[in-house]
């Protein structure tokens, strides 16, 4: 059962389709996105400071966002990438989302603005994720953490990035103290129960979300690469502990948890949070959906009982 809450929505998405994605250019996307990031926004979380960074990794510079909730220095570090089917979204997009988990954590928050498809083709968000969290592993205290525990989050698109670095971050011998999988979205091969029941007029449409990955591929179409569809990884072992959240309602759900059962079977402590009666982004609507936010408690405190078991 969904949410009443986001019944609007969803007869607003279904009386008014959007056009085929193949059918509409990246950046007037990405337009139409960030205005309705705008229209979703509610009470922003009070920050002590905000600062624009710039991040130099060899050969680009990429721009992030730190959001600090409280001048001392915290046990650990939240480095954050966003979702948006590797072809949308930036730091404004998720600025309300971002300043919300900061506050609910208590942790500074780096988001970081990767480089997006059609434009920069697989690997190369895949790239940024794993060396930026390589480059903030070295000097946390620039960002207001006084110990080098750092977790890696991520929601949707995000949250694959996130699998992936974490597995290359292990092979590096970088130590991250967990990572959080805000609804991820694990392959292009997109064929579960829960895809079936709420793969169109749910705010997740797959047609979309699969011309998404089509963009982000540019041609490469191995998908049985770990690095494509996470879900067929042949080794966790040794990964970061996880926090994987799911939405009832989101054709995402299933591979959520599957995700979770696979981490589980090489050892890796995970815990599943499911959110009930809720849709895929629920917690980018949370400014008009108030019910959407009743998770970051139990997220927050996992992510701390994570951070004390790494410091």
């Amino acid at each position: 059962m969904i949410n009443p809450a986001f019944e609007p929505y969803l007869l607003q998405a279904r009386e008014n389709p959007e056009p085929p994605p193949s059918s509409v250019n990246a950046d007037d996307r990405r337009r139409a996105f960030r205005l309705e990031a705008e229209a979703l926004r509610g009470e922003v979380a009070p920050m002590s400071r905000v600062q624009d960074r710039s991040i130099e990794l060899e050969g680009r510079t990429l721009g992030a966002r730190l959001y600090v909730p409280v001048e001392e220095a915290t046990p650990a570090l939240v480095v954050y990438f966003h979702g948006g089917g590797f072809v949308l979204g930036d730091l404004d997009t998720h600025d309300w989302l971002c300043r919300r988990l900061a506050f609910d954590t208590g942790l500074p928050l780096l988001a970081i603005d990767y480089r997006l498809a059609p434009e920069h083709p697989f690997p190369a968000a895949l790239d940024d994720a794993t060396d930026v969290v390589r480059y903030v592993a070295t000097r946390p205290q620039e960002f207001g953490a006084r110990d080098p525990a750092l977790i890696v989050m991520g929601d949707s698109a995000g949250a694959n990035l996130v699998t992936v670095a974490a597995r290359q971050l292990r092979d590096l011998g970088v130590e991250i103290a967990a990572q959080v999988l805000i609804y991820p979205t694990l392959g292009p091969e997109i064929v579960t129960d829960s895809a079936h029941q709420f793969g169109s007029g749910y705010l997740l449409d797959l047609e979309s979300l699969r011309h998404d990955y089509y963009l982000y591929h540019n041609g490469f179409v191995d998908h049985t690469d770990p690095r494509v569809t996470p879900l067929l990884s042949t080794d966790l072992s040794g990964v970061a502990p996880a926090v994987v959240v799911v939405a009832e309602c989101d054709p995402l759900r299933d591979e959520g948890v599957a995700y979770a059962g696979l981490l589980e079977h090489f050892g890796v402590p995970v815990e599943l949070l499911e959110a009930k009666e809720m849709v895929h982004g629920f917690l980018e609507m949370g400014g008009v959906v108030p019910d959407a936010l009743n998770i970051l408690d139990e997220l927050a405190a996992h992510v701390h009982r994570l951070v004390d078991a790494a410091t």
